[in-house]
């Protein structure tokens, strides 16, 4: 079974998808499953590649606007490999135009959205994707044999949409690192006071993450000099989007509470574990997203998590494994205060609930197992897969 992974970017600018992706990818070829990698250049593909261990890379290089992503090598490429299946992962970028030339062959296709059909999503530059919408993406969307739902929300959003295709609930998958072996310290950990509390937020410095309203809380709660609160401080980890980091930075600074909100740049591969291992906590505010591996890799680390509805991880909260709130100031505040309120013992015994909920839940070998049933129905039309919704 050869399966093409058709995708925008194969590097860190990719943001989840580029551990979702190359974890799925490294499961599947686990499975037996033939996965090739098709994806546009960048300036962070060089540094990755390695990451990538021995999935083969088709890394070929991008014209015209950054947005779309246009690789003029690339169906001459993928004709070459032979391919049985391909999955496109995202949306609104040349690889959709790419499965639709590919299925003109005969070769079928399933789509994993990545959360881009979710209506915030949506309504962010929205006139650039009501245009693709018409010249290619409904399209797209519509001959998919499958398309690939990472939870019940994305599922909705699915049918909101109008789409009537078979849809797999899948979701995405973490590994299990041990708790018992000691990680090196992280170099922006050195900068903070010795046994102080951390908690971490690590992903896309971006405004639909909610960390605005974050600060604004962070201010609140601050006011309110609270004791418990006084040994905490808070870790913004990842890339900034769109000169957003910047804009939280004069945030903190109006709002006076730069001292103990510390901007430490991306983490990624050892500079992440050691940053989720040194972390007492973890955070993601967000306004939308399709199921975050930030949420799944901080239990997978014994974290506590507080989180919104919109993590599409209900399951978290029915475990007891994350504290909820909304993305509103007053809601993030309440949410810190209960954080704050827990001995290191409650915060330890959240954090483990969270993590066998992962094992059970969110493990990649059985993540994989799911997807690799998906392709073989759609190639073979054997017994529809549990995880597959036909209406």
């Amino acid at each position: 079974m050869k399966i093409g992974y058709f995708t925008a970017s194969m590097s860190r600018t990719a943001g989840g998808l580029f551990w979702s992706v190359r974890s799925l990818a490294k499961s599947v070829r686990n499975l037996g499953g033939d996965v090739q990698v098709f994806a546009g250049q960048d300036k962070y593909s060089n540094s990755d590649k390695a990451s990538w261990g021995t999935v083969p890379l088709y890394v070929l290089p991008t014209f015209g606007p950054v947005a779309f992503g246009y690789q003029p090598g690339f169906r001459k490429q993928v004709a070459l490999a032979g391919l049985d299946l391909v999955h496109v992962h995202g949306l609104w970028m040349y690889p959709s135009l790419a499965a639709r030339s590919v299925s003109k062959r005969g070769v079928p296709y399933v789509i994993s959205p990545r959360g881009m059909l979710d209506a915030w999503a949506l309504k962010n530059s929205v006139w650039k994707k009501r245009v693709a919408a018409i010249a290619y993406e409904n399209k797209h969307l519509r001959g998919a044999a499958c398309i690939h739902a990472l939870c019940q929300e994305e599922y909705r959003a699915v049918r909101l949409y109008g789409l009537k295709n078979p849809v797999a609930i899948i979701p995405n998958g973490v590994d299990l690192p041990k708790l018992d072996t000691v990680a090196t310290v992280p170099e922006w950990a050195l900068s903070l006071p010795a046994g102080c509390k951390v908690l971490l937020f690590l992903g896309r410095i971006h405004p639909k993450k909610g960390l605005s309203n974050l600060i604004f809380a962070w201010k609140m709660i601050r006011e309110r000099s609270l004791t418990s609160f006084r040994d905490w401080h808070l870790v913004v980890a990842g890339w900034d989007q769109q000169g957003h980091e910047q804009q939280l930075k004069n945030l903190a600074a109006e709002l006076d509470v730069a001292d103990n909100i510390h901007f430490v740049g991306p983490q990624f591969d050892a500079d992440k574990h050691a940053s989720l291992t040194r972390a007492d906590a973890f955070i993601l505010p967000s306004l939308s997203e399709g199921l975050p591996m930030a949420v799944l890799e901080a239990w997978s680390h014994g974290l506590p998590v507080l989180m919104t509805p919109e993590c599409n991880l209900p399951e978290g909260f029915a475990a007891n494994a994350a504290v909820f709130m909304t993305h509103e100031s007053a809601s993030i505040g309440e949410a810190l205060v209960k954080l704050f309120a827990m001995s290191a013992d409650q915060r330890r015994s959240m954090g483990l609930r969270g993590r066998q909920l992962v094992s059970e839940r969110f493990f990649w070998p059985t993540i994989a197992t799911k997807m690799k049933e998906v392709y073989t129905w759609v190639l073979e039309g054997s017994i529809e897969p549990e995880c597959v919704i036909m209406d």
